[in-house]
C-alpha cells in the first residue's frame, strides 16, 4: 500500500505540526477540526511554521509555497477523509471523546484507510473496537517540535496487522521522523515514560512551594545539559494537555493529588488564559522567555 493522502484530525499545536511536516515532505494533507476556530488556529500555526522554516531552516520560498499547496482544511468529517490513505488523530486526551470520534470516523472512512492515534496518555486497545478496523489501527506518536525532536513512536495493540505496522514505520521515515518501534503496548510509550515523571516532579516542587519555576528549570538544564527545563517543556506542550493528563490519570487511579494538581493548573493558568507558548504566556512569557536569556544559567 502506498500512502499519498493523509488526514490530520485536530488542528491544535501538535496536530498542526504533523500536518505541516507531512505536507512539507510531499504528501497531500487535509486538516480536519470539528470547530472552524480550530481550523483558523491551524492556519495561523502554518503561517508561523512557514516563517520559521524560511528564517531558521534555510528553506526556499518555492518549497514553502509547495507545502501550502498540499494543505487543505475542513470541518466536514466525511469530506476530510474521503480519499485518506492514513489518518493521524490528535483530538483531546479523553478516552470518551476519542471513542466517539472513532465511531463517527468508522462510518465515513474508506476501507483502505489506516487509522493512527497521536495520543500520549491512552493505549490503542482502549478504543480499537470503536475504529471498526482494529487490524488497521495503531499509535504513531510525535514529540512536540517534531522537526527537531523527530521521533515517531509506533505502537500497535494485540490485533494490529504486522504489515500495517511496517507501513506506518515506513511512513514515519518518509516524513522525516526516526521511527521508534514499540514491541509491547505500554502507556507512555518510550518518550513519555521518561518525560512524565520529570514533569510531575517539577509540578509538585512548584505547587508545594519547595522551589520556584526558574530555579527548578535551571537545576535541570545545568545538571543535564538540556536546552530547556520541565516548565519550558510544559509551555510547549500546552497547559490544556497537562491538565487533561492529570484529570485522566487522577480519575483512572483514584489519585486525589493529581486531581488537586489539575485544579491548581486550571485556576492559576487556564482560567487566566495562560495556556502556554502558543498563547504567549504559560509558566513563562513569550516570545522571549527568560530561559532563553544568555545569563539565565549564571
Amino acid at each position: 500500500m502506498t500512502i499519498k493522502n493523509v488526514t490530520i484530525a485536530g488542528g491544535g499545536t501538535l496536530g498542526s505540526q504533523i500536518a505541516w511536516q507531512t505536507a512539507f515532505h510531499g504528501f497531500d494533507v487535509t486538516v480536519y477540526d470539528v470547530f472552524e476556530k480550530g481550523l483558523e488556529t491551524s492556519k495561523n500555526f502554518h503561517k508561523k511554521f512557514a516563517e520559521l522554516f524560511l528564517k531558521n531552516r534555510g528553506v526556499s520560498q518555492e518549497k514553502i509555497d509547495q507545502t501550502f499547496a498540499r494543505l487543505r482544511y475542513t470541518s466536514h468529517l466525511e469530506n476530510a477523509v474521503k480519499d485518506a490513505d492514513l489518518i493521524s488523530e490528535s483530538v483531546p486526551e479523553n478516552i470518551e471523546i476519542k471513542k466517539s470520534f472513532y465511531k463517527d470516523l468508522a462510518k465515513v472512512a474508506p476501507e483502505k484507510t489506516i487509522f493512527t492515534t497521536n495520543s500520549s496518555t491512552t493505549l490503542p486497545s482502549d478504543y480499537a473496537e470503536e475504529t471498526g478496523r482494529p487490524e488497521k489501527f495503531l499509535a504513531l506518536h510525535f514529540a512536540n517540535g517534531i522537526w527537531d525532536a523527530n521521533v515517531g513512536e509506533v505502537m500497535g495493540h494485540d490485533r494490529t496487522d504486522p504489515k500495517i505496522f511496517d507501513i506506518v514505520v515506513q511512513f514515519a521515515k518518509d516524513i522525516g521522523m526516526v521511527p521508534i518501534p514499540i514491541h509491547k503496548e505500554q502507556g507512555g510509550y518510550v518518550l513519555n515514560s521518561l518525560l512524565v515523571p520529570l514533569i510531575s516532579a517539577a509540578l509538585n516542587l512548584m505547587k508545594n512551594e519547595v522551589s520556584d519555576i526558574e530555579s527548578i528549570d535551571k537545576t535541570w538544564m545545568i545538571s543535564t545539559g538540556a536546552k530547556i527545563g520541565p516548565f519550558g517543556i510544559m509551555d510547549t506542550v500546552g497547559m490544556q494537555t497537562i491538565y487533561n493528563i492529570d484529570i485522566l490519570w487522577g480519575n483512572k487511579l483514584g489519585d486525589k493529588s493529581l486531581l488537586d494538581r489539575a485544579a491548581f493548573i486550571k485556576e492559576n493558568f487556564i482560567d487566566k488564559g495562560k495556556m502556554g507558548k502558543s498563547a504567549g504566556e504559560g509558566f513563562y512569557k513569550y516570545p522571549n522567555p527568560t530561559f532563553n536569556d544568555p545569563d539565565f544559567l549564571k
